[in-house]
């Protein structure tokens, strides 16, 4: 008696791409996600600019999003992409504080928001999770976020803490991270793709925000608190 033979279709993969604009961390996660059977990187972009010009081509089931990006706001890019697309997902994948970044990305559109420090499995976890269609948070903020919610009602819980800093604009915060890494006013402008004044204006409204006199103070806390944050 022969054995019958089913020809069964294989798998279709998810297709993820990948917007960041480090070489080197962009190779380990396409490497990562390459690993797992039903995902598969359909294509990445450095800048904001080059994503737009992808997307269409390469249909994506998914986005993954780096806040830093060369000549544009990360979170200025997933609100456009998300009032574009809202039914393609975004994933958020930063280096920076989530107590800071991550609520922001949700309110932009973004689905789930991951830092880069995390493990390999959290990582794929994530990416499902949001292919799925599910919100993605780490334990730890999602404990934060519900204690907003709930009014800090929690016992035995301590609320969130929010210092001046949170209180900036989401291009306020990229002026202020930017200053924090040593660039000029001139270098971010040109960064941001905005004129100097405007990135001066941004500048008094830093000090205001965070009760600071003058610029050098305001470079001084700006570099205190990217050391910190790193």
């Amino acid at each position: 008696m022969t054995d019958r033979i089913e020809n069964k279709k294989p798998r279709k993969k998810a297709k993820i791409m990948i917007v960041e604009d480090h070489c080197i961390f962009r190779i380990g996660l396409e490497a990562l996600i390459t690993q797992e059977d039903d995902l598969e990187v359909c294509g990445y972009a450095e800048s904001a600019t080059n994503a737009w010009k992808e997307i269409p081509v390469l249909k994506p089931d998914m986005l993954m999003v780096d806040i830093s990006l060369k000549g544009k706001n990360g979170l200025d890019f997933v609100k456009e992409i998300h009032e574009y697309d809202r039914d393609l997902p975004i994933l958020v994948l930063s280096m920076h504080d989530e107590s800071l970044y991550a609520e922001r990305a949700f309110h932009a559109g973004a689905r789930g928001y991951i830092m880069k420090q995390e493990t390999s499995e959290s990582v794929i976890e994530a990416i499902r999770s949001v292919l799925e269609g599910k919100i993605y948070a780490s334990e730890e903020l999602t404990i934060n976020i519900m204690s907003k919610l709930l009014g800090h009602s929690k016992i035995g819980s301590a609320p969130p803490v929010h210092t001046p800093v949170h209180s900036l604009s989401d291009r306020e915060l990229e002026v202020f991270r930017l200053l924090g890494e040593g660039l000029t006013t001139k270098e971010i402008a040109s960064r941001l793709n905005l004129s100097i004044k405007t990135i001066g204006t941004y500048r008094e409204r830093i000090k205001q925000k965070l009760n600071l006199r003058h610029s050098a103070e305001l470079v001084r806390h700006a570099v205190h608190w990217a050391e910190v944050s790193d």
